[in-house]
């Protein structure tokens, strides 16, 4: 059967079906390379149709954080302060690019994740007139 695009959720399971069926098979061989093509295609069909979106950069780091059984305090050592840690992690404060390599080189959270725009929250007091 000749590989063709997929184009229709109807072809991406038939797909995804003679994918598993040739999972396992011998490397190099031509059934590895069909399994390759059909796996490239539907990549393909699924960054077009089913795109998956980066997890928002505060969220991010405290789902590492649950994962791994971080606490705010490791957090704070990480980055050699407690305030800090907190002003971040409660969205008073926005990273810096110092905090960003922190994260991404220590906890391997990846950059893309950690440089996009997120939600601040600015809960200071109103000035008294």
């Amino acid at each position: 059967m000749p590989v063709k695009p997929i184009r229709t959720r109807a072809d991406h399971q038939r797909a995804l079906a003679e994918i598993e069926r040739l999972i396992g098979v011998k490397r190099g061989s031509p059934r590895a390379d069909r399994l390759e093509v059909l796996a490239a295609l539907v990549a393909a069909y699924e960054a077009v149709h089913d795109p998956i979106d980066l997890p928002e950069p505060i969220e991010a780091i405290e789902a590492h954080m649950a994962d791994r059984g971080l606490l705010q305090a490791d957090l704070a050592r990480l980055l050699g302060s407690r305030s800090l840690a907190s002003a971040i992690l409660n969205r008073k404060r926005p990273m810096s690019l110092s905090v960003i390599r922190k994260l991404a080189k220590e906890w391997d959270i990846p950059t893309d994740i950690l440089v996009q725009p997120y939600r601040l929250d600015d809960h200071r007091s109103p000035r008294a007139a």
